[in-house]
């Protein structure tokens, strides 16, 4: 009888599926049905087990086992192997992953498990923050939550051997020691607020990254995609060498090019396409891991360029778009205008206040040698035109003409309907996006659908520039009109 035991315990140890397998078919009473991604994810979960990755990254479509497989399994999988492991488990929702807790804590405390791994002993069934005898245990709680008081992994003892990886066998003595597993940390509704992207990706640097007991300990995000500025996204752009990225979409191809579905059991190529048809959005962002569809996107690339070709007729222009509110942005561009288009030198896009943005935007007027220079006059546009002009005055920039106007037409209708002439018509230098990031970051994810956008003063001001270069259709020479 212990003979059986020592045997199954290895079987169930030798890897995360393997632990699933059996730990599913006890709890629930039925299989646990297998797709490939299953095998990749726990793959991708015994390598963080060795020690081979530090930062994990999985992104997949909800109600495909993530949660079941990461975030409850194996964590009892992490205390099995090591009954000192300590885990932090956060999603945005505070009910999720208080269930999840007191899921694992009672998995821990079951006759199956304790069967075979009977020194992982809980010593309480409080879902929110429960420890093992041995020191391990699990503190779940969102997001935006307190995380005090608990540190996720072991402190590195310096006189230990670490085990070879190569030899890996799992053991009570395993080098693992605990993880932190974010599970979905922002909801798919929310994503599309800028506001609250920036507070959980905030919330990640400023709380939940120094919850590590050591370099060591590894974190795991698993998340459906939703915008290309969540999480993941973030991460990515700030850190790309650091994270491993499992990204699982719902449709593949095959070695012959024919599209399969990721896990058919869940569903066909017919139903996914039905899911397409229904909402293209929600498709490629969650079902596809493709934040950024290129079919809902307003812009596609822009023209670049590396000197602004001569022409006989070129005038030095800018247009500014005043923020309307608190919450918009300023964005002032600075162009040369040519008959065969609008060839952007600089720009000032910025949320601060006017105290810097009136000297700062006549800086940029003279810099440029702007000759006229058009000012959305709409709500306070004109007394900031006003400003902006007397500052350029005191700068002895006497050349630059400001020419208020009034936007009575629709913006939204008035970017769509420009969109190609500011894909046709306007150049930015090479390399613009690392010179105006948060500009390029707004232009480039800016959709056709209007609810997916938190702001649009960027797009606003590029059309300006397109529609400015009617005053002078009729014009084939400007010289000498100033």
């Amino acid at each position: 009888m212990v003979q059986d035991v020592d045997i199954y315990r290895s079987l169930v140890l030798a890897s995360s599926l393997n632990f699933t397998r059996y730990m599913f078919k006890h709890k629930v009473g039925q299989r646990f049905v297998i797709g490939e991604h299953h095998r990749k994810i726990c793959d991708a979960l015994d390598r963080v087990v060795r020690g081979d990755i530090k930062r994990l990254i999985i992104n997949i479509a909800p109600r495909y086992s993530k949660t079941e497989l990461v975030s409850k399994m194996f964590v009892a999988y992490g205390l099995a192997l090591n009954p000192r492991s300590k885990f932090i488990h956060l999603s945005y929702s505070d009910d999720l992953v208080l269930d999840n807790s007191k899921e694992i804590n009672e998995m821990v405390q079951s006759d199956y498990y304790q069967r075979l791994f009977p020194e992982v002993e809980v010593q309480s069934k409080n879902a929110k923050k429960w420890y093992t005898s041995a020191g391990g245990g699990l503190y779940a709680v969102s997001s935006a939550g307190q995380v005090t008081g608990f540190g996720a992994g072991q402190v590195d003892d310096p006189d230990r051997e670490q085990r070879d990886i190569d030899d890996f066998t799992p053991a009570w003595d395993t080098a693992f020691a605990g993880a932190i597993i974010i599970d979905d940390p922002i909801k798919p509704e929310d994503a599309l607020s800028e506001t609250v992207r920036e507070r959980v990706n905030n919330r990640f640097e400023s709380t939940i990254r120094n919850r590590v007991n050591s370099r060591n300990t590894p974190i795991i995000i698993i998340m459906q995609r939703l915008h290309e500025h969540d999480l993941c996204g973030y991460l990515q752009e700030i850190e790309p060498e650091e994270w491993t990225v499992l990204s699982l979409p719902c449709i593949y191809h095959d070695e012959d090019g024919n599209e399969q579905p990721l896990w058919e059991f869940k569903h066909t190529i017919e139903e996914l396409r039905k899911i397409e048809k229904a909402n293209p959005f929600v498709f490629e962002t969650q079902y596809m891991q493709n934040p950024k569809p290129a079919e809902g996107l307003m812009y596609g690339e822009f023209k670049t360029y590396e000197i602004v070709p001569y022409a006989a007729s070129m005038v030095k222009k800018n247009y500014t778009d005043t923020a309307d509110t608190g919450s918009d942005y300023l964005c002032s561009i600075c162009y040369v205008e040519t008959p065969t288009g609008c060839y952007i030198t600089d720009i000032l896009y910025t949320q601060k206040p006017m105290e810097y943005t009136e000297p700062a935007t006549a800086e940029m007027l003279t810099r440029n040698e702007v000759e006229i220079c058009y000012v959305e006059s709409n709500n306070g546009g004109r007394s900031f035109g006003r400003a902006v002009e007397s500052q350029c005055r005191i700068i002895n920039n006497y050349r630059t003409r400001f020419e208020p106007f009034t936007q009575t037409d629709n913006k939204r209708v008035r970017i769509f309907t420009r969109s190609n002439e500011v894909q046709n018509m306007i150049y930015f230098p090479h390399g613009w996006e690392h010179k105006w990031p948060e500009f390029a970051s707004h232009i480039k994810s800016y959709r056709k659908q209007q609810e997916f956008n938190s702001h649009d003063d960027a797009e606003d001001a590029l059309t300006g520039v397109i529609e400015k270069r009617d005053d002078f259709s009729t014009i084939t020479d400007y010289t000498g009109i100033f």
